[in-house]
């Protein structure tokens, strides 16, 4: 098993290329099982959720080429003949439940295993099975997988999800573009990972209304297969805040490249107030770190709200600040994990329920720490970076799950980090 072993350096300085999202390549490559085409992706991160929703796909029949050309991955599932997403794959990552909708649009039948993924606490697909039903979906729950039927096609109708919800959002979108009739979803998730599922599908057919508000309206093709474009996936926001932190905690100019700012409005915003400025273009952020990091609170909210991906990181940052900083977690209740660690090497943090008080300016000392889940794994990096001697990051599969080139990206500025073998 690989671990990341860290030592501190004064300061950073030069350019980090930002990758594509992989929170918006997830639903993109589910949405290729409604195509008639063979599709070409560009910009998908090489990260391990890819690579499993890709050999998902493969298990189901589908042709999936990443290594004829590096720049485009091609994925063909018009062969696709299988319609049961099994254990094994399933286990590995929650966002497989995105294959359900689809396969059901098409083919009127489909079998997912109940996900698995990061333990960061409860994300129930109720709302993705009670949505599918009020579709016309039959849905039973047989010996750990979900069993979804619709001979007769799914239908179109109002759905109001009880909850805003990312993954049920796409997931139902892709089911309604291929249903007979027109579904409105109201209370829809805006992320710009939606946005882009939704745009590509308009210009491939499928007239949605209301693109980036809360009310979509899918005017389904009546099972009539897509013809999808070439496309490039958005930039991973969650990523590019991710470097802005360590911009921030290390206190170095750092420019960030292939990056819409758009998608970072409260990310940035919290960045100013903890004492940052930038200089932004069209597709580049430069990031002017103060020498006092101001502290701040912070509510994780749904987008266009203060992301919970960036929760923990912002914790890590707040270590540093010059004063008590709250951050409250709403969206999922097991998040503060990586808390425990970050007080191994020396940070002054106090959970209460769903809030942590981090009392900042406290000199945090390397020593082996252990990754819960994807984000927390980047907080202890963070922490790594800035913490006197030796920091080792161990289970680091679950950063694997989600950062692309992690490691090399960092020591292309400067930093002090290896990956290495248990």
């Amino acid at each position: 098993m690989d671990y990341l072993q860290i030592n501190r350096v004064n300061s950073l300085n030069g350019k980090i290329k930002i990758s594509g999202a992989k929170n918006a390549s997830l639903p993109l490559i589910a949405m290729t099982i409604l195509a008639k085409n063979s599709v070409k992706i560009k910009n998908l991160p090489h990260v391990a959720d890819i690579n499993t929703l890709l050999k998902l796909l493969s298990n189901l029949g589908a042709e999936c080429d990443r290594k004829s050309n590096p720049e485009i991955t091609t994925v063909d599932t018009s062969s696709l003949t299988q319609t049961k997403a099994t254990y094994d794959i399933v286990k590995t990552m929650r966002a497989s439940i995105l294959v359900l909708g689809p396969i059901l649009a098409r083919f009127g039948h489909c079998e997912v295993s109940l996900p698995g993924g990061c333990a960061i606490g409860q994300r129930p697909i109720d709302l993705h099975l009670k949505a599918l039903e009020q579709m016309g979906a039959t849905i039973d729950i047989k010996a750990g997988y979900i069993v979804a039927t619709a001979p007769d096609g799914l239908k179109g109708c109002q759905i109001i999800f009880d909850k805003i919800t990312v993954t049920g959002t796409a997931n139902i979108v892709m089911a309604a573009a291929l249903a007979n009739g027109n579904t409105t979803i109201t209370n829809a998730a805006r992320e710009p990972e939606v946005v882009q599922l939704c745009e590509i599908l308009n210009n491939s057919g499928v007239k949605i209304d209301g693109i980036g508000t809360a009310v979509l309206t899918v005017h389904g093709t009546s099972g009539k297969l897509l013809d999808i474009n070439e496309f490039s996936v958005i930039p991973d926001r969650i990523e590019a805040g991710t470097y802005l932190c360590v911009a921030a905690i290390s206190k170095s100019e750092l420019i960030l490249t292939d990056v819409d700012a758009k998608h970072l409005g409260a990310v940035l915003s919290k960045l100013e107030e903890m004492g940052s400025t930038f200089t932004i273009t069209d597709d580049t952020i430069t990031i002017h770190p103060s020498d006092i990091i101001k502290p701040v609170k912070i509510v994780t909210q749904e987008y266009p709200g203060f992301p919970t991906d960036m929760q923990a990181q912002f914790l890590a940052l707040s270590t540093q600040a010059s004063g008590t900083s709250i951050i409250e977690e709403r969206l999922f209740e097991n998040r503060f994990m990586h808390v425990s660690e970050l007080q191994r090497m020396g940070a002054d943090i106090s959970l209460n329920g769903h809030v942590a008080t981090v009392n900042g300016g406290t000199k945090l000392s390397g020593t082996d720490v252990m990754a819960t889940d994807l984000r927390a794994s980047s907080a202890l990096v963070l922490a790594g970076l800035i913490a006197d001697g030796t920091t080792d990051v161990h289970r680091i599969y679950h950063l694997d799950r989600g950062y692309d080139s992690l490691e090399e990206k960092l020591q292309n500025v400067g930093a002090d980090i290896v990956r290495l073998k248990e």
